[in-house]
């Protein structure tokens, strides 16, 4: 299982349930919800905490699309940010979810988690 920091763990779970395909499997009063299924090779859950850690992640997903353009839309669209466009060999796009945690979408595929479609 993966586990991301929030101050808000049922919304963030929720945005990145939407976003993936899975569906939230536990809750435990809202402070630690787990989501599963979708593309998700692994459980990844959401707890809530007061302070989170702040700064560039050192743990991150990566993502995978047929259509990287429509797919970073859709997730700007959603609430994510852009930090930077990437190539190299490879394009890629590093975004921030509603809550400032990095991720990777790209459009080669490598062993990544596949968005929703």
């Amino acid at each position: 299982m993966v586990t991301i920091d929030t101050t808000d763990a049922e919304r963030l779970a929720g945005w990145w349930a939407a976003r993936l395909g899975a569906r939230v499997t536990e809750t435990h009063g809202g402070w630690y919800v787990v989501l599963a299924g979708g593309g998700l090779p692994a459980l990844l859950a959401f707890q809530k905490v007061d302070d989170p850690t702040h700064g560039k992640n050192k743990l991150h997903l990566d993502l995978v699309t047929d259509d990287l353009e429509t797919a970073v839309d859709e997730l700007v669209g959603a609430g994510a940010a852009v930090v930077e466009r990437r190539e190299a060999g490879f394009a890629w796009v590093t975004l921030t979810d509603p809550d400032g945690n990095e991720f990777c979408v790209s459009a080669h595929e490598h062993s990544a988690v596949p968005l929703e479609a």
